[in-house]
Formats: C-alpha cells, sequence, structure tokens
C-alpha cells in the first residue's frame, strides 16, 4: 500500500511528487502519457508574481523563489531568463486596476512599478506605443522552460523513493463509505487511501471516477514560435493587455501568442488559421516589425479553466483523502513548486506554506468566487 496516489505528470503533479517524498512519503504517480507530455510541455513558460489576487502573489513568489534556486533544490538545469514581465496597459480602467495591483504587490514584496509608454518601449523596443497609457514591469518575474521543471522534480522524487509510472491510465477510483481504497489503471491496482487529482485540462473527469465535482472545462492556446530575430538579450515577457498578445525570446526567435475569444471549451488541439489572422492583426496593432519575420513552427495546448480564472485546491468535503489542485486557467506552470509544497502540507494535515482555503472548490457554491484580473 502506498501513502499517496498521484494522477497527472504535469509541473504539479511532478512537484507535488517530489515534495512528498522529500518528506518521507510513499508516492506512486501515474501519467497516461510521458512526463510533461500534457499542458505543461506546451506553456509559454512565464513565471512571475503580478497577479491582483493576494493568494495569487503569495503563490506567485513562493514559487519564483524555488526557480531561482532550482539549480541546487531540487537540483536541475531550467534555462531560468528573469528579464521581466511587462504588461502594455490602453485602457484607463485598466492603468487602474493594475496601479491598485502594484501597489498589493508591493505590500507582499514584489518589486514590480508602474512605468510611462516610453520606458515600456525603452525595455521592448518592438512595441509601438500608439494608444498605450502606461504600463506595469516586474523585473524579477521571467520565463523559463517547463519541461525541464517537470523532469527535474520528477528525476529527484525518483531519487527519494516516488514510483513514478508513464503509459499508465487511470480508469478508476475506488471509494466505499467516503473513504478512497485505491485506484485502478491499466497497468493493475494500485492501493491506497489518499489520492491528488493534479490531471490539469482531464480533472473533471478524474473527479468524477470518485465522485467529486470539479468545475474545470479544457480551452485550446495557440502558440507560435518566429524565425530568428535580433533583440535585446534582456528583452521582457512583453503583453498587450488588450489583445492579450505577448511575445519573449524563445532560442533564437521569439514566442508569440494570444488567447482566443472565439474559441469554444473542448479539447481540440490543432491549428485554427483564423487565430493566426487574428494574431497577425493583433501584432501589426502593437508590435508591427514582427509581422515582417515568418513563423518557424507552433503548438497548441489547453487550459484548465475553472469559472472565475482562479486555481481550484483543497480536499473533498464529502471524499476522505481526496484531494485536488487544478483549474489555475494558465498560471498553472508558475504555480507549480508553490503548490507542490502547499499539497504536502494538505496531504499530511501541516498548515500549508500558503493559506489557499479561499481557493476551495466549495466557494462557487457559496457564491465566494475570486475573479483573478491579470491573466491573458
Amino acid at each position: 500500500m502506498t501513502d499517496v496516489v498521484i494522477v497527472g505528470g504535469g509541473v504539479v503533479g511532478a512537484s507535488t511528487a517530489f515534495h512528498l517524498s522529500e518528506a518521507g512519503a510513499s508516492v506512486v504517480l501515474l501519467e497516461r502519457d510521458t512526463l510533461a507530455s500534457g499542458s505543461t510541455s506546451r506553456a509559454a513558460g512565464g513565471v512571475r508574481a503580478t497577479f491582483s489576487d493576494p493568494v495569487n502573489i503569495a503563490l506567485g513568489l513562493r514559487s519564483l523563489e524555488a526557480f531561482e534556486r532550482f539549480g541546487t533544490r531540487p537540483g536541475a538545469e531550467i534555462d531560468l531568463r528573469q528579464h521581466g514581465y511587462l504588461f502594455l496597459l490602453d485602457d484607463a480602467e485598466d492603468v487602474a486596476v493594475f496601479q491598485a495591483s502594484v501597489d498589493l504587490q508591493n505590500s507582499l514584496g514584489v518589486p514590480s512599478r508602474m512605468i510611462s509608454a516610453e520606458e515600456a518601449r525603452s525595455l521592448s523596443p518592438l512595441i509601438s506605443t500608439e494608444g498605450l497609457l502606461g504600463a506595469s514591469f516586474s523585473p524579477r518575474d521571467g520565463h523559463c522552460t517547463p519541461e525541464a521543471v517537470v523532469h527535474g522534480y520528477a528525476s529527484a522524487a525518483r531519487r527519494l523513493g516516488a514510483d513514478i509510472r508513464q503509459h499508465c491510465t487511470v480508469t478508476e477510483i475506488d471509494v466505499k463509505d467516503g473513504e478512497i481504497l485505491g485506484v485502478r489503471t491499466s497497468q493493475g491496482f494500485v492501493q491506497t487511501s489518499t489520492v491528488v487529482c493534479a490531471a490539469g485540462a482531464w480533472s473533471a473527469a478524474v473527479g468524477e471516477m470518485a465522485g467529486v465535482a470539479l468545475p474545470v472545462r479544457p480551452l485550446r492556446r495557440q502558440i507560435r514560435v518566429t524565425e530568428p530575430v535580433s533583440v535585446p538579450p534582456d528583452l521582457p515577457f512583453t503583453i498587450d493587455f488588450g489583445t492579450t498578445f505577448y511575445f519573449h525570446p524563445e532560442g533564437p526567435g521569439l514566442l508569440i501568442g494570444m488567447s482566443d475569444p472565439e474559441q469554444d471549451f473542448g479539447f481540440e488541439t490543432h491549428a485554427s488559421d483564423e487565430w493566426l489572422e487574428r494574431l497577425a492583426a493583433a501584432a501589426a496593432r502593437r508590435a508591427p516589425l514582427l509581422t515582417e519575420i515568418g513563423l518557424a513552427r507552433g503548438w497548441a495546448g489547453l487550459y484548465e479553466v475553472s469559472p472565475d480564472h482562479n486555481a481550484i485546491v483543497g480536499e473533498s468535503r464529502a471524499v476522505s483523502r481526496f484531494l485536488y489542485a487544478t483549474g489555475f486557467s494558465g498560471h498553472g506552470f508558475l504555480q507549480g513548486p508553490a503548490i507542490g509544497e502547499v499539497m504536502r502540507d494538505l496531504v499530511l494535515g501541516h498548515s500549508p506554506v500558503v493559506d489557499v482555503s479561499s481557493l476551495d472548490v466549495t466557494r462557487f457554491a457559496a457564491d465566494a468566487i475570486r475573479p483573478e484580473h491579470n491573466v491573458v
């Protein structure tokens, strides 16, 4: 019998496996494909603490600290580049919200600040300042390689005794009288009394197996990488908040993307020509020089979207020892290190390093949603 079964081999699952194994728990992690093959490998790789919700700020800041020392704990190279996050603002209401967010971030130890459109262009010279009212910038934020983070945590977890099973599909969770008996998989039965659902966009199906409703829906997000382009070596992760168009260095080119307001929920991950047209229009408006650069490759992945675009983290009230960390709506990768610590603490019955009680799934039934403003 194992102490804990973790379902999902992305950043949240791998981080949870590492932190629990480090604490001495016996862990089995189940991944239906390969590690980081789901949403994590398709993430843009941004890491930041610049949010409007104090819980997200705390999770982001603690995760930044973990990314900064990743080379020694757990011990892996993740190609961290802390060149900052730059949010470009062209709406007066957004400026006011970001100013309030910066004030809150500063009070919690985040070195963000509001800057002028001219200073924003000096930091990110590809942009046009037409229509910009200002920007927010946080120099400690940046980006790193998602797959490297997952494999770094997983390798360390294995060294500590974790059993990580790839190509192992969960087919059923046995529950009797509100208590977990074990998990049935394509590779056999795993006896346990504790399950952590870290299945990202597939979390609703995993929760259903245990009789726990997790209101998470998958939503396609697309990314492209340009051909080689000359940019400053310290170019920040730049986001045109009004359109959600963003870019940051990726190898010799730029990684670019944006959300799609016309995208329907579902597991579709094929490329969309209509999205490319909208991407080109947003680039022409905010970074016109990028329209002269060809696209080298691209991919699509899935956001795990909750009703209020905030994470769903906690333990079921109906099924004992069924815990969940999902619904991150685009910021799961950057919060993965801290969430792994939180899940360790919740599993072991300790007070979490960050108080996530407000992220419990029961908030939706209680009409206590926590909308996060600073997401794209």
